[in-house]
């Protein structure tokens, strides 16, 4: 979780592209596990940290 976490952050590669160096055959996939995982999508993430270095 700590690797897909900081790919998403500090990366600009798609959340395809994400999943897929996870080891993930699909991004649904990796996307439902992510929200399992921490109550929220992966590209609700990214954009709560974008928002949060904005502010």
């Amino acid at each position: 979780m700590d690797i897909a976490k900081e790919r998403i952050m500090n990366t600009q590669k798609s959340i395809s592209q994400i999943s897929d160096e996870m080891g993930f055959q699909y991004p649904q996939h990796f996307t439902r596990w992510f929200k399992k995982m921490e109550g929220c999508t992966p590209n609700e993430y990214r954009n709560e940290i974008i928002k949060q270095a904005i502010n």
